[in-house]
């Protein structure tokens, strides 16, 4: 027990990776410029966006990129930017952050099925509409164990450590599955707007080939620096007192032996 003593009284702030900030910068100016040029594509190509009329469709992709792309990479990038800061805290902003990603999401997908009401088509029926709605269900499912075994104070410690690797899988091959998905729906409007004119290499079906390439490089990005392991959030001390009472407990090993 005395390693862990030492680092709860007097242990350092590990230090940050010499790069991290650069490639986390660089991920946001993808990110950003990812939303802008969204909405730029749907003011300058589509109309803009309104909810009474029939412009309510295109609040649709811009929620999606909004929520399930830009904001849930962010929420999984928390755990590497705020390294030092208390785990608490680490997790309510990592939880917040999915909150807003699911609600704007949800805010998406109102617009798309009550503007296909309104004008009586038919739903679900393309290869988009159904990964959507796999990601939407396997967010919505992600964020709610992720509560109930992170944040909810009745679970137990053993609990959270043999589900950690499995929420960590899930939400980076969800947000992988949120990438493909919009780039499904972004073909998809491209070839209803434009059809055989998109060969033509028409501005708009230019501008959207680029967004989609921010698309790729964006989740690229994201997906790097969550896979560097020199780059993962150090242990904190509570958490290193932690994981030896669950040894402990577990193994039958004294904290002291260590």
């Amino acid at each position: 027990m005395s390693s862990v003593c030492l680092s709860m009284e007097g242990g350092a702030a590990a230090s940050t990776p010499a790069a991290l900030p650069y490639y986390v910068a660089f991920s946001q100016l993808l990110g950003l410029t990812l939303v802008a040029m969204t909405g730029a594509w749907l003011g300058l190509y589509r109309g803009g966006i309104a909810w009474e009329s029939d412009l309510q469709f295109n609040a649709h992709p811009l929620c999606m990129v909004i929520g399930l792309v830009f904001l849930q990479g962010d929420a999984l990038l928390v755990y590497r930017v705020f390294r030092n800061e208390a785990k608490r805290t680490t997790k309510v902003l990592h939880g917040l952050l999915h909150i807003f990603a699911l609600v704007i999401a949800l805010v998406g997908l109102v617009a798309v099925f009550d503007y296909h009401r309104k004008k009586g088509y038919a739903d679900l029926y393309s290869l988009h509409s159904w990964c959507g709605i796999l990601v939407f269900v396997l967010y919505f499912v992600q964020w709610l164990v992720g509560f109930s075994f992170f944040l909810f104070p009745g679970a137990p410690f053993s609990l959270r450590s043999r589900y950690r690797p499995q929420h960590i899988f899930f939400g980076a091959t969800i947000f992988l599955l949120s990438v493909g998905t919009a780039l499904l729906g972004l073909k998809e409007a491209l070839l209803f707007n434009l059809g055989d004119k998109y060969s033509a290499f028409q501005p708009e079906g230019v501008l959207a080939n680029v967004l989609g390439l921010l698309l790729a490089c964006f989740g690229g990005a994201v997906l790097y620096i969550l896979t560097r392991a020199d780059w993962k959030r150090p242990s904190q001390a509570e958490e290193q007192a932690l994981s030896m009472d669950f040894k402990t407990l577990t193994e039958g090993d004294s904290p002291g032996s260590q």
